[in-house]
């Protein structure tokens, strides 16, 4: 018995593995994803990866099944703060060779930690989008 439940166990974590690995390859292969790490609540960084839609950018948890985004944030009230190295305190948070890039949403300050080529690409997707103001698409 105690060799069954053992097996069962086993298995459970191995099937748990190939569904975090298979739910990788389908965000990472999606048109429109890239690797970023977010900084949670108390300072806390968590690996994911943001998602361009039409009108949002969605941010999901790297570990999690769930297919439904952390954070959606509307691109029409997402303006591009800057970008700036990471601190001695990140450097040990973030993936190596990374810029910190900071968002205002609504009033909030978000950080996010990407390679320099998915901050232009980001930079790219937020200047193409509609502005504010006269003359916007909705």
């Amino acid at each position: 018995m105690p060799f069954i439940v053992l097996a069962g166990l086993l298995l459970l974590v191995v099937l748990s593995l190939c569904l975090f690995g298979v739910r990788r390859l389908v965000l990472r292969r999606t048109l429109g994803t890239f690797d970023t790490s977010m900084c949670l609540r108390s300072n806390r960084w968590a690996m994911g990866v943001c998602r361009y839609q039409e009108s949002n950018l969605q941010w999901l948890r790297t570990l999690s099944l769930s297919p439904i985004p952390v954070k959606t944030l509307q691109r029409n009230k997402i303006v591009l703060v800057g970008r700036r190295d990471p601190s001695e305190a990140e450097l040990t948070r973030v993936p190596p060779s990374t810029v910190i890039v900071v968002l205002d949403y609504d009033g909030a300050e978000i950080l996010l930690a990407m390679k320099f080529g998915a901050y232009t690409g980001l930079s790219s997707w937020l200047e193409a989008g509609p502005q504010p103001g006269m003359n916007t698409w909705r």
